[in-house]
């Protein structure tokens, strides 16, 4: 009852809005967004979803052992994503093998996790920022961090984009004409790792999947275009965080609870809008001649 009282209408929230936290979590969320929408079509046309998931859990061990030995908790989560990452990406080729490396790294870093947050004495509420985000708190030296981090971010994602759109559609065609299929991925998920280190500082491991996978899936439901689906999940991550926060700041509320509800609310609507049309486009879709293998894809909007 304590905690719902807490919650209602805030007549200062213009005041709260203009706080420098405030503004430190309108920039860092905007970071992550687009950092999320440059990859959040690639995890769903490869079916990474779950190695998405997967990645925010492993950086639970990452945080807890952080505090463990009194290094930032970015350092932890970074280093722990890169190696999951990495892990994911070398021992899992194709993607049933890719979930089961997927699965058996994530329950032991899961296990690694708790062993961490058992010794480390300072760790409930490092916990608790992991699991669920906390946008609030995002100070200027991570806003740095996640600045070089999206800067590298972008470079890769324009340097790989189209032979990885390639490879990603097509492997077995793209490893045929000579592109390093294994590589590529291992990269991405180098990538991936990058986003997540940043975006569970901002909507925590347990909320991850909606900023980084559903503002692309919704977009994918719009149009098949990679450039416009890019676009489009962006401006859909940065209205959810920028209207979550001005909610927030309304109505003294969680910002990851706006900002996913947000993500949520679109994705589900805009299922119900072009189921009809998807399902003709399937049916209207042609069947590839295997003599003749599909040319790359075309990364135009």
């Amino acid at each position: 009852m304590t905690v719902l009282a807490e919650i209602g209408y805030q007549s200062n929230w213009l005041d709260i809005l203009g706080t420098n936290f405030m503004r430190n979590a309108f920039i860092g969320g905007s970071i992550v967004a687009l950092a999320s929408g440059l990859v959040g079509y690639f995890v769903v046309i490869r079916r990474d979803g779950f190695a998405a998931h997967a990645l925010a859990h492993i950086a639970f061990p990452g945080a807890t052992g952080a505090v463990l030995v009194g290094a930032p908790i970015t350092v932890g989560l970074a280093v722990f994503c890169t190696a999951g990452a990495l892990a994911i990406g070398a021992l899992g080729k194709r993607v049933d093998r890719r979930e089961v490396a997927t699965g058996t790294i994530l329950a032991f870093a899961t296990s690694l996790g708790v062993l961490f947050a058992s010794l480390a004495s300072k760790s409930a509420n490092t916990v608790t920022s992991v699991l669920f985000g906390n946008l609030l708190a995002i100070s200027p030296e991570q806003l740095l961090t996640f600045t070089v981090f999206t800067v590298v971010l972008l470079i890769a994602v324009a340097s790989i984009a189209r032979p990885l759109l390639f490879a990603s559609i097509t492997p077995q065609v793209a490893e045929a004409k000579g592109l390093p299929v294994r590589a590529l991925g291992i990269t991405f998920m180098v990538l991936l790792a990058l986003v997540v280190t940043m975006a569970v500082q901002v909507v925590g491991t347990l909320l991850l999947f909606a900023l980084v996978v559903s503002p692309a899936a919704t977009a994918i439901a719009i149009t098949a275009r990679p450039a416009a689906v890019v676009a489009i999940g962006t401006a859909i991550a940065l209205g959810a965080v920028w209207t979550g926060l001005i909610a927030s700041a309304m109505f003294n509320l969680p910002p990851s609870f706006p900002i996913i509800t947000i993500v949520f609310v679109g994705w589900l609507v805009t299922i119900a809008l072009t189921r009809d049309h998807t399902r003709g486009s399937a049916s209207a879709e042609p069947v590839h001649d295997h003599h003749h293998p599909p040319a790359p894809p075309d990364l135009s909007v």
